[in-house]
């Protein structure tokens, strides 16, 4: 719960739609019992936010792309949570949105940005890093107050594979024997609304990582055993996996930005596990076993969809 120093600042989540968003916002009126009459809902189009509005939140519309709409979405806000956007192409669109509003945080008075980035994004080779490191700089010259949640790779990206995986009993990958520290969602939203709600405004980064660091032949000896469907790993090639992603309808541009988080993977640039988010909740955070056993049914089924980063 947030200290009384904070509790009369405003607090504003951007993307407030998205999967991420939707759950910071439940966790800052549930867990952190932050008052609605503080929170601000932000989003390009506010009218798919009417279950939030209905609990008190104060819904704003403001779009990156349209800098002109920022400053009346972010005006009276203390403290902002910018979720980073799904914007991978073209090249530089993302960074550009995400500059656009440190720039309007900046101009509105906003004391405090909260920025959900990526693990490593200065020693990475997927293609998108440069925008988390970009924004990371730009936040760290604004003069403002800032975070940085580092969120590993989501458990949740699972409900997006893992049907091809079980239809065909293999899970093609250039991973090798590389290790990523993924964590869930749910874990990275709670995270966020505590640093939101915290008040607290020393420059920070954190790495926001699950308990352990696994490899794909553990997660899915995990995923067999708990789902009954036994599944073989077949380790390839950088290309071979672009081109097996590019066979199953990706466009090529997204088959090899996925392809990179194997090859980042395998270069060890994901082999991140830290104790941040049982410092700064005081809980500990999901396993991927806890993780398989509540979306048991959704994993065998395919619901929800991959994380942009």
């Amino acid at each position: 719960m947030s200290d009384e120093s904070s509790s009369s600042e405003m607090l504003a989540v951007s993307g407030a739609a998205g999967q991420l968003g939707r759950r910071v916002i439940a966790h800052l009126l549930d867990t952190e019992r932050v008052a609605p009459s503080r929170l601000v809902a932000i989003s390009r189009d506010p009218s798919h936010l009417a279950d939030i509005a209905a609990r008190g939140v104060t819904l704003r519309q403001g779009d990156f792309d349209d800098p002109a709409s920022l400053g009346p979405a972010f005006a009276g806000v203390d403290r902002l949570l910018l979720i980073s956007t799904n914007a991978l192409e073209p090249p530089g669109a993302r960074l550009a949105q995400h500059l656009s509003a440190v720039a309007a945080a900046k101009t509105a008075g906003i004391k405090h940005v909260v920025y959900t980035s990526m693990p490593n994004p200065d020693d990475s080779v997927i293609p998108f890093a440069g925008d988390h490191l970009g924004t990371e700089q730009a936040l760290a010259e604004s003069g403002l107050g800032w975070t940085v949640l580092r969120n590993a790779w989501y458990f949740d990206n699972l409900l997006f594979t893992l049907p091809a995986v079980l239809a065909s009993g293999t899970w093609y990958t250039a991973a090798g024997k590389g290790r990523a520290g993924n964590v869930s969602r749910e874990d990275c939203a709670r995270v966020a609304a505590r640093v939101l709600a915290s008040g607290a405004s020393t420059n920070a980064i954190h790495d926001i990582t699950g308990p352990a660091a696994l490899t794909v032949e553990e997660t899915a000896a995990a995923l067999s055993d708990a789902l009954g469907t036994p599944i073989t790993v077949v380790q390839v090639s950088d290309e071979e996996l672009v081109q097996g992603l590019i066979g199953a309808g990706f466009p090529e541009g997204l088959a090899r930005i996925w392809a990179s988080f194997d090859t980042n993977t395998r270069l060890g640039k994901f082999h991140v596990v830290t104790d941040a988010f049982r410092r700064l909740t005081g809980n500990a955070p999901e396993t991927l076993g806890d993780f398989i056993r509540a979306n048991k049914d959704a994993l065998k089924a395919g619901t929800g969809a991959g994380r942009a980063a």
